[in-house]
């Protein structure tokens, strides 16, 4: 087919800023890193799901008000594992040096519960 130019497909990227050029294994793998004390592991892995269902409860009490208090209670006992995780592993958590690992907390989780971390 004459006059028709090849195109090239590029294979969608992610945002590169919002990312650090990084990719998603690339962020789970250095949270890994800080998160090797047995412990530690079994605080994030009952931590996280726990602030996820905080959040939402949260939602839901806004129809249901006194959910409120559940929400707070639960997204304290999340964060608190956490803390008490990173005590054993002698490691500040990773979003003390880049906010972007509260988000990869909830990447590594999955990753986890699905042998892939």
């Amino acid at each position: 087919m004459a006059g028709i130019a090849a195109t090239k497909v590029v294979p969608a990227v992610y945002d590169s800023t919002m990312l650090g050029g990084r990719s998603s294994e690339q962020w789970i793998a250095q949270y890994s890193t800080s998160h090797q004390h047995p412990v530690n592991r079994v605080c994030h892995t009952l931590g996280i799901p726990t602030i996820l269902l905080s959040v939402a409860v949260f939602v839901a009490s806004f129809f249901y008000h006194r959910l409120w208090l559940y929400a707070l209670g639960l997204f304290v006992a999340g964060w608190v594992l956490q803390f008490i995780g990173h005590a054993f592993e002698g490691k500040p958590p990773e979003f003390f040096s880049d906010w972007r690992f509260l988000l990869v907390g909830v990447r590594w989780w999955w990753a986890k519960i699905n042998g892939k971390a």
